[in-house]
This record gives structure tokens, sequence and C-alpha cells, in this order.
């Protein structure tokens, strides 16, 4: 037999030179954070229609609009858009309430927040004072106040601020007096510290049924801060409240709304003066005064 006595040599090419050659290209592996490498595996299935939260809103709120106010058929109409979701589709509920809302559709936010509440969803502070204002627009002033009161009784501790606010307007444009006293002093038992709105629209009611005593007290209890902060431009500015003539921004709103419909030939000019520093995050906007233009010399 032929036998070889020592194995014949092997040339053999190092690992870079193979993968210049044959241009080698290594598998892609994914790497987790915790668990190292895993397999990447083909697909079974895969949906082609992708629908989003944003298209599924939109179509609820076709599909409500072309409804008539029966709560059975608009009941009907919600359970069976999500007859085949395997959980609540609330954030698509949530984006269909606001789209209502930028619509001024309060009848169907009502009947839809209603209806979200009873399947036991939504149930937070947002919907609750959702539902609060689309009762008072729709001019349903006693569920209103039901849903307020109960809510005070629920959860009196804990009560939002913004509440308190949006039953003193009611009130306040409403002309209920007493009951926009008894909001009020239940924020001071409770301890709240009211906004300047809330102080404007207390102090007024004041002067107007001659309690100047009151308007005092008020006043020298709660004064207008030295600096409020505005978001312009998307930037948080610090502006000196002190020369602002108007404190509240309802009257601010009421007093741009009266200018619209009843244009004067002379408009007041704001004048601003920015102080920057060596950081951009420190620039500060102060408002130095508020002068009529009939006095600007040209």
């Amino acid at each position: 037999m032929l036998r070889f006595k020592h194995f014949p040599t092997i040339f053999t090419k190092s690992l870079p030179s193979i993968a210049s050659s044959t241009n080698f290209i290594k598998p892609t592996i994914v790497v987790c954070a915790a668990k190292g490498p895993r397999p990447r595996y083909p697909r079974v299935w895969k949906a082609n229609k992708k629908i989003g939260t944003i298209s599924k809103s939109v179509k609820l709120v076709e599909c409500i609009k072309e409804l008539s106010n029966v709560k059975e058929e608009v009941y009907g109409a919600l359970d069976s858009f999500i007859a085949w979701e395997l959980e609540f589709p609330l954030i698509t509920v949530k984006k269909a309430l606001k789209t209502l809302e930028n619509e001024k559709e309060w009848k169907r936010i009502i009947q839809m927040t209603k209806w979200m509440l009873s399947k036991g969803q939504g149930r937070t502070m947002g919907s609750y004072y959702t539902l609060l204002n689309a009762l008072t627009e729709d001019g349903r002033l006693e569920e209103a106040e039901e849903l307020w009161q109960k809510l005070f009784s629920d959860h009196l501790e804990s009560m939002p601020r913004v509440f308190f606010d949006k039953m003193i307007s009611i009130y306040y444009h409403k002309e209920m007096h007493e009951k926009m006293f008894e909001v009020f002093a239940d924020m001071e038992e409770l301890g709240i510290r009211p906004t300047m709105s809330i102080v404007t629209k207390v102090g007024d009611v004041f002067n107007k049924l001659g309690m100047l005593d009151k308007f005092q007290k008020l006043k020298k209890k709660y004064p207008p801060p030295k600096w409020e902060y505005r978001y312009i431009k998307g930037k948080r500015v610090k502006i000196r409240s002190r020369d602002l003539v108007k404190s509240g921004e309802d009257e601010i709103n009421d007093s741009h709304e009266e200018s619209d419909t009843n244009p004067a030939p002379s408009s007041e000019i704001t004048e601003v003066c920015f102080h920057e520093h060596d950081n951009e995050s420190d620039k500060e906007l102060e408002v130095l005064s508020v002068v009529p233009s009939d006095t600007m010399t040209p």
C-alpha cells in the first residue's frame, strides 16, 4: 500500500485577504440590551393595510356626525365601532373628542364622553373637565352643577384648581354671585391659591355690589405677582406684570373681541425691551409701558 509519511503542506490565505478577495459580508445580528443577540425569523403573516389611531379617530368622527341625537342609536354605533377591538381604543376616542372639541360639537362630546365613562374607561380629571366644559357650552347648567358637586365631594382634597376657575367663570358670566362666593370660599378653606383671573373676577363683583372693604382685603391678601411667564414662539419668557393694564386673561380677550368688532382709529402700542444675557435661556422680556398712539410723536 501507498502511504504518506508526512502530510502535504497546505497553503492558506489570511482572513483579511479572503474577505477582500471574495467580498465577504458579515451577517447582521441584532443585539438586545440584556439578553444578548437574538436571531431574526421571517414573518409568517404581515398586514398590508396599516390603520393608525389618527385615521381611526377621523373615521369615528365621520360615523358619529351622521347620526341623530337618539341615545340608543349613538351608543349602538359606538359599540359596533369597537366590536372587533381586542382592547378599548382609548387613544382613538380621546383624539376623536379633541377633534369634536375643535369643531365645537358639544352634544357629540357629551354623548361620547358619557358612553366612554359607562364602559369604565377614561375616568380621569381630563375627561371630566371635557364633559363639564361641554355641558356648560351646551347650556345644560344643572347637569354641570351636578357633575361639579359629585366631583367635589369625591375628590375634596385633590381637586385641581382649573375646576374652581371654570366654575367661578361660569357663575361670573351668569351673574350668580352667591354661588361664585361659595366656590371661592371653598378654595380659601382648602388652601388653594387662586389665579389672577379668579381674583380679578371676584374683585369686580365686590366693586359692583359696593363691598369696597372686602375688595381692599382681597387686593391686600392676593397682590398681583411681579413676574409672569408666557410662551412666545415656543419659548418660556418672563414678563414683568406690574405694567400690564389688565391681569385677567378673559378681560384681555374681551378687549380684543371689541376692538375687532368696533375698530377704533387709535390703537395701543406696547413697547417691549429684551435683556439678553450670556445664556440664551436667560432672556427676559420686560413690558415697559403701554402708550396710546395718539400721544406719540410721528
